[in-house]
């Protein structure tokens, strides 16, 4: 049996699927970067991560290019780790060695979430604008008139929902998860910063299977509490987007991730950078362009104002990814009650 016909099983209508429930589901939200040659005062490398080709790690891989071992070669090692994440990392995820090997009936959901550098980003959102100099003319040359790139935190987010807590132990404390697939996380991974979530679906997806996801990382005002935000967020805010997007036809899934993991080092799932996130949301749209038209819209502006009421806008930040579905048992999705 092919790995591409394997992988099928994992996902409607070739699973058993389940509707979600009215109850919030647990996620691990797992942001990721890739094991590359950005200096370490720019990109945090975590403890263990980028192995060099003998297996050690690699503390400063700026300094030593070349040992790298998953891509040394810096012109194609985002192309490469795009590619491999998804046509290797999730088959042999999804992969059963063993016959009575069940623990991935424990996982509802797997998605991994490419960030797409073409997409919009807090740091340059639509409407673009063409550089013209004074008189509205196009320059002749390029030259001179290329903006710098800023860019994200993150290249993408491993999507994981689970019933409970314990599910998340079940799949990750499996033998074949434990000595393949985490050892694996080493050598193509920087860093990894697990944030643990209650799941709140806002508006539900009709289809499971939208193409486009926008990121959002939410930081609190200081003056508020973790809990007293997150409250703010669900019952206030969340209905506040609902109502001005449900009809609209651009948002197609909306859910809200409230973070309630570690704050402290030694605490589970705490991660210095996931500390610092009161919340994720995860608004997903049929196209490109249907969010491009949405964060022009009046209906946006509207989410922004309300947003910074309570969100420090200068901590947080959004960016655009493609969605790749690897397990999805989950169908279908209904709100969070």
């Amino acid at each position: 049996m092919s790995n591409f016909v394997v992988e099928k099983l994992f996902r409607p209508p070739y699973v058993q699927t389940r509707p979600s429930g009215s109850g919030p589901l647990t996620v691990l939200f797992s942001l990721l970067s890739r094991a590359d040659t950005t200096p370490i005062g720019v990109r945090r490398v975590g403890d263990g991560y980028t192995l060099d080709k003998s297996g050690h790690p690699l503390r400063d891989p700026a300094k030593n290019p070349s040992a790298i071992g998953f891509e040394s070669n810096p012109n194609v090692s985002f192309e490469h780790w795009g590619e491999y994440w998804r046509k290797v990392h999730g088959v042999r995820f999804t992969h059963i060695e063993e016959g009575n090997d069940r623990s991935l009936e424990r996982l509802l959901r797997y998605e991994q979430l490419h960030r797409f550098a073409p997409g919009p980003t807090s740091f340059n959102a639509p409407p673009y604008r063409a550089p013209v100099d004074e008189n509205g003319k196009l320059w002749p040359t390029i030259l001179g008139h290329i903006e710098p790139y800023q860019r994200p935190r993150w290249d993408g987010v491993a999507y994981l929902n689970f019933e409970s807590i314990d599910d998340i132990a079940a799949v990750f404390a499996n033998e074949r998860v434990r000595t393949k697939i985490l050892p694996e996380d080493l050598t193509m991974f920087r860093d990894i910063a697990p944030v643990l979530a209650r799941q709140h679906i806002i508006i539900p997806s009709e289809s499971g299977n939208e193409a486009v996801t926008l990121v959002k990382l939410h930081v609190r005002r200081k003056s508020e509490a973790r809990e007293t935000f997150q409250q703010w967020w669900l019952e206030d805010h969340g209905p506040y987007v609902s109502s001005r997007c449900e009809g609209s036809q651009l948002v197609k899934r909306y859910a809200q991730l409230h973070n309630i993991g570690g704050r402290e080092p030694g605490q589970p799932f705490f991660h210095p950078e996931a500390a610092t996130l009161d919340g994720i949301s995860l608004m997903s749209f049929s196209s490109l362009r249907d969010l491009e038209d949405f964060l022009v819209s009046e209906m946006n502006a509207g989410i922004v104002e309300h947003e910074s009421l309570k969100t420090e806008q200068a901590e947080s930040e959004y960016w655009t990814t493609i969605g790749m579905m690897i397990v999805n048992r989950i169908f279908p999705e209904v709100r969070t009650t």
